[in-house]
């Protein structure tokens, strides 16, 4: 395998895991929403588009985001980023499958 040949297949798998993690985040958020998307965005000061976006797992968001969407589904961020965590399982990791 050449070199160009090993990062390209590296860059997959890593879009491949980012992925999953988005659909992890995405399915999360929606399942732990109480209010409006509107509501919730307005809460926390983001763009519904943007939150509709997150549950739509197109957005990758930061963790300064993630913890404004835990305050915003009334939980701590510890707790959601362990939801986020159980969804994903035990296996998951960025790492290993490299």
């Amino acid at each position: 395998m050449t070199t160009c040949h090993y990062i390209r297949t590296i860059i997959n798998i890593m879009q491949e895991l980012k992925k999953e993690l988005q659909k992890a985040i995405a399915k999360v958020v929606r399942e732990n929403r109480k209010k409006s998307i509107t509501k919730s965005a307005d809460e926390i000061a983001m763009g519904k588009s943007m939150w509709a976006d997150l549950e739509n797992g197109i957005k990758d968001p930061q963790f300064s985001t993630l913890w404004r969407i835990a305050e915003g589904l009334d939980i701590k961020p510890h707790v959601l980023v362990k939801l986020i965590e159980d969804e994903l399982g035990e296996e998951f990791s960025f790492l290993e499958n490299i």
